[in-house]
């Protein structure tokens, strides 16, 4: 939460606590300086029922939702969060799902259907291990297991040494600790036949007694109780231990544990002895720091043996390579790319407006929509074919197909008029409707970097590491390692450039993506949002492929014959070269569908919107290949231009000749890229305001929406857009025929 705050405002709902004053319901908030995380309280009058008290929490959470503004996520670590939050209306639903929490002791019985209720509306689903992961994988289709981490730094303090806190300072040495919630996941049996055993040994109990009473806890003048302790104080508690302790039980409740504290412990550089707990055995159980022991007499062995590794100091070395993958900023990193692709996911799902079922103009069109690429044409095709609209499609340019027209050049070669289209999705639903309208050609698209003297493959993979440095990575670990050792964290992760350095390092930065940024936007990475280079992922892996989807094709015939038969309906006409400004009075229409700049359609009323253009060189060639590859980046910023591409790599196509496709970003010209800067979001964001009030009138597509779409979500954002259209124009119907009927 501490580094998911330094990006954005992070509430934290409390447990509520009652009020005996006689007061009335509210909310305590406090905002934590140390970690900029606000902490709610709810204060409720004692006495209230389960439901009066859900009641008044979920009145209390619409108020203060009320007052907020920007995009929700909501993050839940508990189903029993869901009574009082389910009417929210967010951007993003996380389930952060730590623990088996219906295997622990006085789980309430509606834990169960809570959860699998939440599952139901959850985006996203993060699990606290692959025990975890493993369970729950099935239940929905985005689980993503975050194994523990670890705030290295922190924790390493412990190796320097501290002064050893007063209320352990007096127990004698060897000491072996343990710090964490005590409750029913601690073996105590075990905890004092090891007391009872080395009663040389001082054994330092550190944490809150929960669920169990202090009187089951076993008393032995070697073991020692100290009660809950602040995070900031536990390195100073390690520093005074020889020997880190997880005596957890082998139940239900810990089955499908990943504790936290054992890369905390190896950062503090004390050796650990556990229970064979399945996650620690899988991830830490090949570590000489780590002892893997179940019955008693094998963890006390396991004990002494980390008590002689720890007067050596030889193990830390290889501790630290495991470490180096598992800190917080990486993992939190990952978290918020996921959510940050699942907003942009659920955003093209409903449009700016939705139409109110307008009936269909007298002597003119139902509908008139502009802009004939992809938002425009599937809209179209839906209107025509689902509800018999008669629609006009009108677009300034003289083809269809928008950004997607490809021709026939003077030497027969398929091109791609405005560069190089690549169609990858992952929705079976987008791709079954595209295939209605063409046949498909399976392509794999890769991608190689001008770097020096040599072609490297892009996104940056093993074998790119191993080429660039001379190198012979053989593994994914010897990857991470690798990349992991020229990383640089960041305590704040906002801009391009921060995403990059903080996963590879300044180097690879400076390499791959510096003068790349600078020419594609005009704007140095640490001055853009941090989605433009989180776009690109870097692998451990060998695999080359630009992307990964599930469906990688492109159209037999090329897009443009697609989007010929997409438009062949007797419903529909076509108007080219024609701005719809000229022409909107002239042919009647019910309702609109505007898929052009969104600034432009109100005339820009507080200012034009920031694009980013491209100019394209084209050539054609008497030679049959020209590159090894279908792209070749030149991320060096001397080099004009981003990229070429040679388009026989996409079409398949046999030919004596090939062309390709210089690219030169611009700053004037068509509009292509919405340019992610802060302030460009909060103008756009004006012009969303009068959009919603724009009943008869839906706006959809990237330039209506001012977001970069790839095609496959511009498609998808069409569909859902219609569907919500026919949801609205049958409400609206039956809305009249009860008026009607009255």
């Amino acid at each position: 939460m501490t580094r998911l705050a330094q990006f954005n405002r992070v509430f934290f709902w409390e447990e509520p606590i009652e009020r005996h004053d006689g007061g009335a319901p509210e909310l305590s908030v406090q905002l934590d300086a140390a970690s900029g995380v606000t902490v709610i309280t709810p204060q409720l009058p004692a006495g209230l029922s389960g439901e009066d008290a859900n009641r008044i929490l979920a009145e209390l959470l619409d108020n203060l939702a009320t007052g907020l503004t920007g995009r929700m996520v909501l993050w839940y670590y508990t189903p029993m969060m869901l009574p009082i939050s389910r009417q929210l209306n967010a951007d993003c639903v996380v389930y952060d799902c730590m623990d088996e929490l219906a295997n622990f002791r006085f789980a309430p019985p509606e834990l169960l259907p809570l959860e699998s209720e939440l599952i139901g509306r959850a985006d996203l689903v993060f699990t606290g291990g692959y025990s975890l992961y493993e369970a729950k994988r099935d239940r929905h289709a985005r689980v993503h297991p975050f194994p523990s981490s670890v705030d290295g730094p922190h924790f390493a303090a412990a190796r320097e040494g501290a002064d050893d806190p007063a209320d352990q300072a007096g127990f004698p040495r060897p000491r072996l600790g343990f710090y964490g919630v005590i409750d029913e996941r601690l073996d105590l049996e075990l905890l004092s036949t090891v007391a009872d055993a080395r009663p040389d040994w001082s054994l330092v109990m550190v944490g809150p007694v929960v669920k169990i009473s202090e009187d089951d806890l076993p008393r032995r003048p070697n073991i020692n109780y100290l009660g809950g302790k602040d995070y900031t104080d536990l390195p100073a508690y390690l520093s005074g231990w020889d020997a880190a302790l997880m005596p957890f039980a082998i139940n239900d409740a810990t089955k499908f544990i990943s504790p936290t504290k054992t890369p905390e412990y190896l950062a503090a550089g004390r050796p650990v002895v556990s229970t064979p707990i399945t996650d620690v055995v899988r991830h830490y159980g090949e570590l000489e720091g780590v002892f893997i022991a179940g019955e008693a007499d094998a963890f006390i062995d396991g004990c002494e043996k980390a008590l002689a590794l720890g007067k050596q100091g030889t193990w830390l070395d290889e501790a630290d390579r495991a470490l180096a993958t598992m800190d917080w900023d990486r993992t939190v990193t990952a978290m918020w790319r996921l959510v940050d692709e699942r907003v942009a996911e659920n955003a093209k799902q409903s449009s700016i407006v939705s139409p109110r079922g307008l009936g269909p103009g007298e002597d003119g069109y139902d509908v008139l929509i502009v802009g004939a690429g992809f938002a425009g044409a599937v809209m179209a095709e839906r209107f025509a074919s689902q509800e018999g609209k008669r629609v006009l499609v009108v677009d300034r340019r003289p083809h269809i197909a928008g950004n997607a027209y490809d021709k026939l050049d003077d030497a027969g070669v398929l091109i791609h008029q405005y560069g190089p289209h690549i169609f990858h999705t992952n929705s079976a639903e987008i791709f079954d409707y595209l295939s209605q309208f063409t046949s498909w050609r399976p392509y794999e698209h890769r991608v190689l970097a001008q770097v020096d003297d040599q072609l490297v493959p892009m996104p940056i993979n093993r074998t790119t590491l191993n080429m660039l440095y001379g190198l012979d990575l053989k593994s994914d670990v010897d990857v991470e390692q690798f990349l992991a050792a020229r990383a640089e964290p960041l305590e704040t992760i906002e801009t391009s450039e921060d995403v990059v350095v903080a996963a590879v390092g300044r180097e690879l930065y400076e390499t791959f993506f510096r003068g790349y940024t600078r020419k594609q936007w005009g704007l140095d990475p640490s001055e853009l949002d941090r989605s433009v280079t989180a776009r690109v992922p870097t692998r451990t892996n060998t695999d080359d492929r630009y992307f990964t989807d599930r469906y990688q094709f492109m159209p037999a015939n090329g897009y443009t014959a697609m989007f010929e038969r997409m438009l062949d309906h007797p419903n529909i006409d076509v108007l080219l070269g024609t701005d719809y400004r000229d022409i909107r009075d002239v042919y009647p229409h019910a309702h609109l569908v505007y898929t052009g700049p969104i600034d432009e359609f109100f005339d820009h009323r507080f200012g034009k919107l920031p694009y980013r253009s491209l100019r394209f060189e084209h050539q054609t060639l008497e030679q049959e290949w020209y590159q090894e590859t279908g792209t070749v980046n030149y991320p060096d910023e001397a080099v004009p231009f981003t990229r070429i591409s040679e388009y026989k790599y996409l079409t398949g196509q046999d030919h004596p000749c090939t062309s390709v496709t210089r690219e030169y970003p611009t700053a004037e010209g068509d509009p292509y890229y919405p340019i992610p800067r802060p302030e460009n979001q909060e103008l756009f964001k004006r012009y969303e305001a009068l959009a919603r009030a724009r009943t008869d009138v839906t706006f959809v597509g990237r330039l209506a929406t001012y977001r970069y779409y790839n095609m496959d979500q511009i498609v998808g954002q069409a569909l859902a857009s219609f569907r919500r259209w026919q949801a609205a124009h049958a409400a609206g119907e039956q809305r009249e025929l009860i008026a009607t009927a009255a």
